[in-house]
């Protein structure tokens, strides 16, 4: 980029930078006001779109403080890509590391899982196995291993996020309460879908997408987590279209 084009740029993204000299129209024109113009609706639209891509925190913000904040995260963080899905993505670390909100320390991840739901829904379609491909023999299943939807998204949190999200997203939902939440993210249909898992879910997954055979990724959730439910985290996978090849190695006589 030269540096007029940066400097286009930056005045472009930022609207206490001054307008750039010797802009004109087609006819050769000044055209300061026009770009003053254009610099507003950029900024307009990349404020409408964060507040599309996080409701939830907007939701808990207010419009005035979200507004205030997506316009600072323009500035740092201006798009590096003209597919508008891809804006914000490195909005979760931008709350994190502002001091302002440093007291409420859920924000961050409940970004984060705004975020994985966003990229699940733009994901690619996959094809999911059919329940009865996982009725294996016992000696089998253990060294079975499992590949997911590029859809699925996990994201763990020290902050009781499934359940805030859903408070700000369903009026009879309950109030949250503190605790950790691990959050799975499957796309059965069209729209994604957050669930809780249960204690040690998200190590089991964790475990099987780093290679491990079920038996193995079992007793690594059982380790985090003694009264961990296999069969409660195959469940939300299974309906949620979430697993799509199963990998048995048969052992030898």
């Amino acid at each position: 980029m030269t540096t007029s084009q940066s400097t286009f740029h930056d005045a472009l993204l930022d609207a206490a930078q001054p307008i750039p000299l010797g802009l004109s129209d087609g006819q050769a024109r000044p055209a300061g006001r026009r770009f003053s113009v254009y610099r507003n609706n950029v900024a307009v639209s990349l404020t409408e779109a964060m507040h599309l891509a996080f409701p939830v925190i907007a939701k808990l913000l207010g419009k005035q403080n979200m507004d205030g904040l997506a316009g600072i995260f323009l500035r740092q963080h201006p798009p590096a890509s003209p597919l508008m899905m891809h804006y914000g993505e490195a909005f979760p670390d931008f709350l994190q590391n502002t001091e302002q909100l440093a007291h409420l320390g859920y924000l961050p991840d409940v970004a984060r899982l705004e975020l994985a739901l966003r990229r699940s829904y733009h994901a690619a379609d996959s094809t999911p196995i059919a329940p009865e491909a996982l009725a294996l023999p016992p000696e089998e299943l253990v060294n079975a291993r499992l590949t997911f939807a590029p859809s699925m998204e996990l994201v763990r949190s020290p902050w009781p996020i499934h359940a805030i999200w859903l408070f700000n997203t369903q009026d009879d939902a309950p109030k949250p309460q503190p605790g950790a939440q691990d959050v799975l993210i499957t796309r059965a249909e069209f729209d994604p879908e957050p669930q809780l898992l249960p204690a040690g879910g998200a190590d089991w997954i964790q475990a099987m997408q780093a290679g491990q055979p079920l038996g193995q990724a079992h007793e690594t959730a059982l380790a985090a987590a003694e009264g961990f439910d296999l069969g409660a985290t195959l469940a939300l996978l299974l309906r949620g279209n979430a697993i799509t090849s199963v990998t048995t190695e048969r052992l030898e006589p």
